[in-house]
């Protein structure tokens, strides 16, 4: 008799008949089960069924996947996936267009799961769905004015099915024509296609371009900048998010010497003012896809940087001399002064003070200040554009430092290069987007040279901050990190503007800096006399115990995951949760990201935590291993976790942020025995510990302790207040 383990309990559907109670053994071939079934229903021929979930996602059981078959799961009998797929084949070319659109539409759903596509893919499905579009809408143009409903549904299922199929990675992006991606231009570039016509020709145009470079060129000659605005101006969120989507890929998989081109068309096309009016300040929220792809577009922007950010100075260039030559004419006022007057001694010696006076480190060439990468020429360029746009406050900070002692002086030249060092390291200029970041800051949308004005805003605050620090050269590091730390506190707020910014770096003074890390200091507090570290040692794995108990229920409260995908808008969702009693974890997929707990008994597969062999993370990852593009993201690696289980199998998860990611490793750490080891149980600890000191060691002084206890109060008349959290 085999093991329990071998043996799924399961129901199996069939239309017109009751359903059936069944054991599955697993260690038999799944086609002498399905023929077992048919007998019992008196069907021939069991080589032509087969058996899928009768959930809302229709997925086919093969023996790849049969292991994830569970207790209590309900199966249909169903047309096996060959002959599935040779029928859609056959009806989405009937001549009829009703039964078209149906068979399209039961395409659309079928393709989803990897079995059926592969079926499908093997008829050769895909070039018919790429001629149906080719020559389809030529053939139907005359129908669109009698039945337009029904041409724009045909074509959306078409497409949703086209975009389903691809997202298995079966078929390669290169076999695409010319002629199938002018199509599929066209309905982007119409403002008068269906919504969701314009939605998945979006779609299939980014993936194009993501996934093939030769598609890229191609795509890039049929859709400008232009033609991709006004779908930003509309009124459908998600044809905004793919618009945007598609911008990004087109920046993306640019070559280098065209990125700034194209930056320069969108800054002529105004996109920036375009998505500050109708996507960040429109009256919609910005979903989280929304949001991760303003961080991708932001990111990208400041990645234009990174060119001038590690070019060195050439010092035998006249013309980047002449930048300096022209930052201390604007600060000293030189054409005050007969250019040819003096020797050329006189006139060196004079510039040598000037340099001086700018701050620079070299003063007789400070060309050389920006031969070291990065900042490069970028800060250089930061400078003369605080220089001539903001020229007061650039001729106030210059006279004002260099009228100061000359140990009291904040060298402007020194300050901007660390700063915009500084900055490029705050921005990440120059580092490829993650794929989970959402992190847009709105402000940098507000202004088409928001770096620099970021730089101006930072470089006033530096020279405000030194002296409220009455500092002296010995002190510039230290004033730099109260500068950053000033900067990174101001940007947590997320200022919708860059004035708005400018007013929250005002009431972060050096004096207030100081306030908020002594309060910090204090809720920190960690007393270092024996009898302390004694009594804290004491309480410790009671505290311990504490946190390992939040984790645990955190895990039974549940978190929603997401599905990575070549295609990051449609990813698909998975919810895992642990059961009340600590045995079993349930898991299954969702729709959409849940608002709220997930039931377990709504989530139907499962994972006995006796069954877990191991916890690993980043690199060690089954999903990392076979996701090569994602192994070079550093942000997803720090994110990914695994469970091992037998006989070989793993639960692969991404956890949605680094918070979440700390909870889960400990709460299955926990589960196992083993140590909770991340950062949040660390911080966690320290704070419950010091509190629970500081409760421990309050000052009881003058203060009555009673000895005998307080009477217990008489009971309520009625009990109508109670709240039944059940």
């Amino acid at each position: 008799m085999p093991p329990p383990s071998d043996i799924v309990k399961v129901a199996i559907e069939w239309p017109g008949a009751f359903p059936k109670l069944m054991e599955i053994d697993q260690k038999k071939p799944l086609a002498s089960i399905i023929r077992e079934v048919c007998d019992g229903w008196s069907l021939s021929s069991p080589e032509s069924y087969a058996l899928q979930y009768a959930d809302s996602t229709n997925f086919y059981i093969t023996e790849k996947n049969r292991n994830e078959i569970k207790n209590g799961a309900i199966l249909r009998l169903a047309a096996s996936p060959a002959q599935t797929a040779q029928g859609l084949h056959e009806r989405i070319q009937s001549s009829s267009m009703d039964a078209r659109l149906e068979a399209l539409k039961d395409l659309a759903k079928h393709s989803r799961d990897i079995t059926f596509a592969q079926e499908f893919i093997n008829l050769d499905g895909i070039s018919l769905l790429t001629q149906m579009v080719e020559s389809g809408s030529e053939r139907y143009q005359k129908l669109q004015k009698i039945m337009k409903p029904c041409f724009g549904d045909m074509l959306s299922f078409t497409l949703t099915a086209f975009v389903e199929l691809m997202d298995h990675g079966i078929v390669s992006w290169d076999t695409f024509s010319v002629a199938f991606i002018k199509k599929i231009a066209s309905y982007v570039n119409k403002t008068a296609t269906d919504v969701s016509v314009s939605q998945r020709s979006l779609a299939i145009l980014e993936s194009m371009v993501l996934n093939s470079y030769d598609l890229y060129q191609k795509v890039a000659q049929e859709i400008t900048i232009g033609q991709l605005m006004p779908h930003l101006q509309g009124s459908d969120p998600e044809i905004q998010t793919y618009t945007i989507a598609v911008i990004n890929a087109l920046f993306l998989k640019a070559p280098d010497d065209k990125r700034q081109e194209i930056a320069n068309i969108l800054a002529q096309k105004q996109l920036r003012s375009i998505i500050l009016s109708h996507v960040i300040r429109g009256n919609r929220t910005i979903l989280t896809e929304m949001a991760h792809q303003l961080y991708v577009l932001q990111v990208l922007t400041f990645n234009l940087l990174e060119d001038r950010m590690m070019t060195k100075m050439d010092p035998q260039d006249q013309s980047q001399r002449d930048i300096i030559f022209e930052l201390r004419r604007i600060a000293f006022d030189a054409d005050l002064e007969p250019s040819n007057s003096g020797s050329i001694e006189k006139r060196k010696s004079m510039y040598t003070r000037d340099y001086k006076k700018l701050g620079f480190i070299n003063h007789v060439n400070p060309a050389m200040d920006f031969t070291e990468t990065p900042p490069g020429m970028l800060a250089l360029d930061n400078m003369l554009y605080f220089a001539k746009n903001h020229q007061d406050a650039y001729i106030r900070i210059v006279l004002e430092n260099s009228s100061r002692e000359d140990k009291h002086e904040c060298p402007f030249g020194r300050s901007s290069i660390e700063l915009t060092r500084m900055l490029c390291e705050i921005l990440k200029v120059g580092e490829l987007p993650s794929e989970t970041c959402n992190e847009f800051h709105p402000m940098f949308f507000t202004h088409d040279r928001s770096f620099e004005e970021f730089f101006c805003i930072c470089i006033q605050l530096l020279n405000k901050t030194w002296k409220e620090m009455r500092a002296t050269s010995e002190d510039f590091n230290k004033v730099m990190q109260v500068v950053k730390e000033q900067i990174m506190r101001a940007l947590t707020t997320k200022p919708n503007s860059l004035d708005q910014f400018k007013s929250k770096l005002q009431n972060l003074s050096y004096t207030e800096i100081l306030k908020i890390r002594q309060s910090e200091r204090m809720n920190q507090e960690d007393f270092q006399s024996r009898p302390i570290l004694e009594l804290r040692e004491k309480i410790q794995p009671e505290i311990l115990e504490l946190v390992k108990q939040q984790r645990l229920n955190r895990l039974c409260e549940g978190t929603c995951f997401r599905k990575i995908s070549s295609r990051r808008r449609q990813d698909k969702f998975w919810y895992c949760r642990l059961s009340p009693n600590h045995k079993v974890l349930h898991y299954g997929d969702q729709e959409e990201n849940p608002h709220g707990e997930v039931p377990h008994e709504s989530l139907q597969d499962k994972l006995p935590v006796a069954d877990i062999k191991a916890i690993v993370t980043g690199k060690d990852c089954p999903h990392m291993k076979e996701k090569g593009a994602l192994k070079q993201n550093k942000e997803v690696l720090e994110l990914a976790f695994s469970i091992l289980y037998d006989p070989d199998d793993s639960l692969n998860f991404i956890a949605p942020d680094k918070h979440e990611y700390c909870v889960w490793t400990d709460g299955l750490n926990a589960l196992l025995g083993k140590e909770m080891m991340s950062e949040l149980t660390k911080n966690d600890l320290d704070t419950l510990l010091s509190m629970e000191m500081k409760l421990r060691l309050l000052d009881l002084e003058n203060i009555q302790i009673p000895e005998a206890p307080p009477p217990i109060p008489k009971e309520p008349s009625n009990y109508d207040f109670v709240y039944d959290c059940n």
